[in-house]
């Protein structure tokens, strides 16, 4: 019985001894978050850890905190994202429909690179729903030679509706990364999908050093970097800790860090276990979104794939986390989406609003001499 009472019923010494705990726990998190810091903190492997570690409620205080630090409260970003060519990808990672290497069992029809108007046009479509940001998506390894003058123009086009502009082509050289820039792209997307040392189970046809070395393409070109992950795919916490800590090891965070939540799709490999073994909580991909937000302050932490299972509490939970951003639209590439009407009932529920985009202007613009007709170009500064 004495030890039933010491349980239910703590001494005093036991009561100071969690309010120290707790003093200590509340410093350790003050100083990860401390406005007046002149540079971002970079976080620790064993900080991130114990980040995941907190009460959720305590986790989301402070996600929420950092995020009004460096952001509007209740202000979100929306992009709409467009697949410009599906299928037949030559790569083969695990959880996507896309890959050629899983179509007999996925089923999916492959299409060809969708007509530049078609894109303008849904581009348009995109912006009168209130999206601030277009993105464009090939089931490439990477981009040929013959491709680039497409997605330059594609870039030129969306441009010129005054929206932000983003792309996912798979890798990029220097070379391509550069021209990307010189149209005014203003956000390549290149995930990292997870851990290093998890990153074998789910892809075999490109390596984790090559997913770096685009990113550092894209980011040495000047155009912003959006680079995330997708749990649920059978990961452990500690990759979830090693993917956020890789993050901080880049010169700079992404600008934009998408936390898909995997929607697993019957036909491929880790679709399939998935579905066979059980989802990840919820609770845990909120976990995630908030030590992305404290970790990486300034960057725009935006949900993505998984969004369209999640209830409303689970969304205004995931906001609470510090996510900031989100696709508008039925449909992510080749998987649903959340219905745009339910979104906007949602973000007037919640009291969120919409963000204003800001691209960038290229950095190589035409210009006309009146007298002779002779056209030339100029080089902008960044």
């Amino acid at each position: 019985m004495a030890g039933l009472l010491n349980i239910s019923e703590p001494n005093a010494d036991s009561h100071a001894q969690t309010l120290n705990h707790q003093n200590s726990n509340d410093d350790f998190l003050a100083s990860l978050t401390d406005a007046n810091q002149p540079t971002p903190h970079k976080h620790s492997r064993e900080e991130i850890a114990a980040l995941f570690d907190l009460p959720l409620m305590d986790l989301l205080l402070q996600a929420q905190t950092v995020h009004r630090e460096h952001f509007t409260a209740n202000e979100v970003q929306i992009s709409t994202l467009l697949s410009i060519k599906t299928g037949n990808c030559p790569e083969d990672c695990g959880y996507c429909s896309q890959s050629g290497h899983h179509r007999d069992t996925t089923k999916l029809q492959a299409e060809k690179r969708i007509e530049v108007d078609k894109v303008i046009a849904a581009a348009k479509r995109a912006k009168n729903s209130g999206s601030s940001r277009f993105c464009m998506g090939a089931a490439w390894k990477h981009p040929s030679a013959k491709d680039m003058p497409y997605v330059v123009e594609l870039i030129k086009e969306v441009k010129a509706l005054g929206l932000e502009t983003c792309m996912t082509l798979g890798m990029l050289d220097t070379n391509q990364a550069t021209q990307l820039a010189d149209a005014g792209l203003d956000y390549y997307n290149h995930n990292l999908d997870t851990s290093r040392s998890y990153y074998e189970q789910v892809v075999s046809t490109r390596s984790y050093d090559e997913r770096l070395d685009t990113i550092e393409n894209v980011r040495d070109s000047g155009i912003n970097v959006c680079s995330g992950n997708i749990v649920g795919m059978g990961e452990s916490r500690d990759d979830r800790i090693d993917w956020v800590h890789e993050l901080l090891k880049m010169p700079k965070a992404p600008e934009s860090i998408p936390v898909n939540l995997l929607v697993p799709i019957k036909g491929t490999p880790i679709g399939d276990k998935v579905l066979a073994e059980g989802q990840l909580s919820v609770l845990e991909w909120i976990r995630t979104i908030a030590v992305s937000r404290i970790c990486c302050p300034t960057s725009y932490v935006r949900l993505s794939a998984g969004r369209e299972s999640l209830s409303d509490s689970e969304q205004a939970l995931a906001f609470m986390a510090g996510a900031n951003s989100f696709f508008y639209g039925d449909k992510l590439l080749t998987t649903g989406n959340s219905s745009q009407s339910g979104d906007d009932r949602l973000m007037r529920e919640l009291g969120l609003t919409k963000q204003f985009a800001a691209p960038r202007a290229p950095k190589v613009l035409p210009v006309m001499d009146a007298m002779s007709g002779h056209q030339t170009q100029v080089v902008l500064a960044d």
